[in-house]
Order: structure tokens, then C-alpha cells, then sequence
């Protein structure tokens, strides 16, 4: 990546809705430069995807809970491919340390979290859960900072 591709990304992330003419014009490129750079991006994975942005609060699902397994051994594939069936699960991450997987997972209200994770506790392999529910979203997900400091150590305090 170069810094026009992460002058594109950046105001990609800015102007969601805006055209391919339109981030020529705010970048001073040709718009066939545009189209080049996203179409590449895009097969190199960096560009995931082009949807909205859907806040699970907004859908109904305002409790937010980081959930920790412990997976019995030889079981991951088992209990990954039951934690897929888990609508309330939005992502899972393999993890190293105490816990085997972090999940991210929304709900209802506090009852539907407790259902949610006796639902998780029931998949085959899963031995044990620990739930952390976030109480506010500090610093919200964001890329701008990579995109923008490439190369930069992080600053010093």
C-alpha cells in the first residue's frame, strides 16, 4: 500500500456513500485511477466489503458481551462449527493464553445474554465461559490511525 491507497481508504471510510467520480475529484486523481486502486484492494482483501455499517444496538440488540472459552481438547472444529449456529455471535477470534476463543456477542437484555451463553455452554466442547459485558464503547473500531501513521512508531507518552 502506498499513500494514495491509503488516502483512498481513509476517504472511503469518511464518505461511505460517495462515487467512484466523486473520490477522483477529492483525491485529484483520474477516476480510472480510482477504479484500478479499489478493484485491487479489493482482490488483496484489504477492501472487505462495501455494506453498511449496522449497529446491532440500533437492530435491537443493545448488551454487548466479550465472551471467553475453554475448549476440551481436540474439540475446536466441533465447537467453532456450533458457535456458527449462534445468531448472537458476531465474530470469534482463536486466542492464545488461558482461553482458547474470545467471542463478541450481543443480546437483548441480560436474560437473553444468560440464554445466549447457556446456549454457547451447551455446544459440544465447550468446557467453560467467561463473560465480560462492556458497559460503554470508548474508542469505537477504527483503521484511520494505521492508514494515516503507516510506518510511524506509535507516539510516546
Amino acid at each position: 500500500m502506498d499513500e494514495l491507497d491509503s488516502r483512498l481508504l481513509v476517504t472511503m471510510r469518511a464518505h461511505p456513500r460517495v462515487g467512484l467520480t466523486e473520490l477522483a475529484r477529492l483525491l485529484g486523481v483520474a477516476r480510472g485511477t480510482v477504479q484500478a486502486r479499489v478493484e485491487k484492494l479489493t482482490a488483496r482483501g484489504v477492501i472487505l466489503d462495501f455494506g453498511p455499517t449496522v449497529s446491532a444496538a440500533g437492530a435491537g440488540y443493545p448488551i454487548l458481551a466479550f465472551v471467553s472459552l475453554q475448549i476440551a481438547q481436540g474439540r475446536l472444529a466441533e465447537a467453532v462449527q456450533a458457535l456458527r449456529g449462534v445468531p448472537q455471535i458476531l465474530e470469534v477470534h482463536g486466542t492464545s493464553g488461558q482461553h482458547d476463543l474470545l467471542c463478541r456477542v450481543v443480546a437483548r437484555d441480560t436474560d437473553h445474554l444468560q440464554e445466549v451463553i447457556a446456549h454457547i455452554l451447551a455446544s459440544p466442547g465447550v468446557q467453560r465461559t467467561d463473560t465480560t459485558i462492556a458497559l460503554s464503547t470508548q474508542i469505537p473500531y477504527r483503521i484511520e490511525p494505521l492508514l494515516t501513521q503507516r510506518g510511524s512508531p506509535p507516539p510516546t507518552t
